[in-house]
């Protein structure tokens, strides 16, 4: 831990996907499983889904080798503390918050992820366009449970795992509150990110998501990909073989995002990135969670 006597943060959300962000350039604090879960706590702590650690790319182990092509590695944690590969709406609040401490202006600027190097367009109206790459389609059915329903599920991977299933009701996800079980377990040995999803219109869906490691979310960006492009699919549109890029309007509990995939087969989401506060965390407080 530092010898400073305070840390500071922020906090920010993307389509209510909210996140604790901590600037730690140098990577020089110490942020184990339990302190990022203490500082994620609701009532304990700050509050959020996950925990934006930003630092310089070249300062962390993970990131070095994306350093050429990436000043700044958003080191994301889940709620609980876990790692996770990429959160699309954390990029997005990871861009602002660059954005705000004049990291980065308005324009392109590029993140690196575990996911990979993810590019980013802030534009003029705030709205922040994120680079997700393209989604992987693994083999072999899938089956997601709620209750006494089952459904098939898409298999959909966007640097992480996704089980995208069309329901006829978002109430039939149930509560949400710990993972909904899935078949074959060999799917997903890490976990899933599990969607569910109803019809709004011609290119336009909602959902509810069970985050890994976050329990239901207002909103998750890589879920709103997987949705998409599973929808695309489910609708016989492959941009691919089109040659158009195909745009669906994304509805989660915390707002709207828009997703476009595109003839290359990269997927472009578009949506708002909010910083609402920010303040001190009492390092002797952390400190009783990195003993």
């Amino acid at each position: 831990m530092s010898t400073r006597t305070r840390i500071a943060f922020l906090k920010g959300h993307g389509t209510e996907n909210d996140f604790v962000i901590v600037p730690d350039p140098e990577n020089t604090l110490d942020l184990p499983p339990a302190a990022v879960a203490a500082l994620c706590d609701r009532r304990a702590g700050i509050g959020g889904d996950g925990l934006l650690h930003v630092v310089r790319s070249a300062a962390h182990p993970e990131a070095r080798d994306m350093a050429a092509e990436a000043e700044w590695f958003m080191d994301y944690r889940n709620g609980d503390g876990s790692i996770a590969e990429m959160c699309g709406n954390g990029v997005r609040v990871f861009a602002r918050y660059l954005q705000r401490a004049g990291h980065a202006a308005e324009g392109d600027l590029t993140v690196a992820t575990r996911g990979g190097v993810k590019t980013v367009h802030i534009a003029k109206d705030g709205a922040v366009t994120v680079g997700m790459g393209r989604a992987r389609f693994p083999e072999g059915d899938v089956t997601v449970v709620v209750g006494e329903r089952s459904w098939p599920a898409r298999n959909v991977n966007m640097g992480n795992p996704h089980a995208v299933a069309f329901v006829e009701d978002l109430a039939h996800a149930g509560s949400l509150y710990s993972p909904p079980p899935f078949s074959p377990a060999s799917a997903y040995p890490d976990g899933v990110n599990v969607e569910f999803v109803v019809d709004r219109g011609p290119g336009h869906v909602a959902l509810r998501v069970h985050e890994r490691g976050a329990g239901e979310t207002r909103s998750c960006g890589t879920g709103a990909c997987a949705v998409a492009v599973a929808a695309a699919r489910r609708d016989g549109v492959d941009p691919a073989v089109t040659g158009t890029p195909v745009t669906y309007t994304v509805d989660v509990p915390g707002g709207t995002l828009v997703i476009t995939e595109r003839p290359d087969g990269e997927i472009e989401m578009t949506g708002p990135a909010v910083i609402v506060a920010e303040g001190e965390i009492e390092s002797d407080w952390l400190e009783t969670f990195t003993s």
